[in-house]
């Protein structure tokens, strides 16, 4: 297959050195309240103002989905299969579309590709291309320090939930304006779908999902909604957030040791193969977010059907002396 290949830029990275300044890893705290002070924070004294509209729908959302679990067994199974189907439709949008395509530029797609992607991405209901990739950039450069949207330092349900129900940290915000994201305003589908995201939602995670068994086999709209609106959206918004808390604390290093993200096997279960962590953050900008062989990511099996379908080219690939000496040179000895 024809794999570009890209070599490390930072001297660090090269090194296999945490940068100045980086906290230490080790075992991330299982905290379940999310502390409103951390850091360089902490130290000031200030706080984070809660977000009480985003605590109260995202309780209402996952209240829901309880109710919903009731709803499975008076199901008709097209309806079921459906909400799986609109599921991987949603992870692919995530995966796929905002981070492995518009955040980190790890393959180039055809137009007729990236239209699909910003519609799937718009049934995940997760922020806009250019917020998600504006965000996940600015957490791969300050990764667990106060700049990262989602700093797994602060504990589990801080990494997972709790960073959505507080204002951002000032210095997510001031460090993340010192980053350049004119290229993904470039792309005419980042411009269009971000002009026409509240629509686009509406559309693709709520009312396609819901009409759909209901015209077609006659699913009740009430069963329709709930199972594969609600419940369908808040299972994809929970498998997103292990890879920010789960794949942040739990699992081995094998490439690099220096960093706190790891292999979750359990994550890249959930996340159509996005657990791969610490091999994501030490080769950030290979397209398969793992090593290629003998694993579990439907992900990169969608891309590289899209490749071979001709939608894809220039997919970036860590060579495979540079992933052995790597994993040498500053992996944990467990792969």
């Amino acid at each position: 297959r024809k794999v570009s290949r890209q070599v490390l830029s930072s001297g660090a990275e090269r090194a296999g050195r945490p940068p100045p300044g980086a906290p230490r890893p080790g075992r991330l705290p299982l905290s379940f309240f999310p502390s409103p002070q951390s850091g360089s924070e902490m130290a000031a004294g200030g706080g984070q103002a809660i977000v009480w509209r985003n605590v109260v729908l995202m309780g209402l959302l996952h209240l829901g989905a309880v109710y919903a679990l009731s709803l499975v067994p008076r199901a008709q199974l097209l309806t079921l299969l459906w909400a799986y189907f609109c599921f991987l439709m949603t992870a692919l949008g995530v995966t796929a579309g905002a981070h492995r395509l518009w955040s980190h530029r790890s393959y180039k797609a055809k137009l007729p590709l990236r239209i699909f992607l910003a519609a799937a991405n718009s049934m995940a209901f997760q922020n806009d291309i250019y917020e998600w990739s504006r965000d996940h950039r600015v957490h791969h450069k300050y990764s667990e320090t106060d700049a990262d949207p989602h700093n797994a330092r602060r504990g589990f349900f801080f990494s997972h939930i709790g960073w959505l129900f507080v204002r951002k940290h000032k210095d997510v915000i001031e460090k993340g304006r010192k980053l350049d994201f004119t290229d993904l305003l470039d792309d005419p589908v980042v411009r269009f779908q971000r002009k026409y995201y509240k629509s686009s939602v509406v559309l693709m995670c709520f009312v396609i999902p819901t009409v759909v068994p209901w015209y077609l086999w006659g699913e009740s709209l009430w069963n329709a909604y709930f199972l594969a609106s609600i419940l369908r959206y808040t299972i994809s918004l929970n498998v997103t957030w292990l890879v920010n808390s789960a794949a942040h604390m739990y699992g081995n290093r094998p490439y690099d040791k220096y960093i706190n993200p790891r292999q979750n096997t359990f994550v890249t279960l959930g996340a159509i193969g996005e657990g791969f962590h610490n091999y994501h953050h030490t080769f950030p900008f290979d397209y398969s977010a793992s090593e290629l062989g003998l694993k579990f990511n439907p992900t990169t099996w969608f891309i590289d059907f899209m490749f071979w379908l001709g939608l894809v080219t220039d997919r970036k690939q860590a060579p495979k002396e540079m992933i052995q000496a790597r994993k040498e040179r500053t992996g944990d000895g467990s792969a």
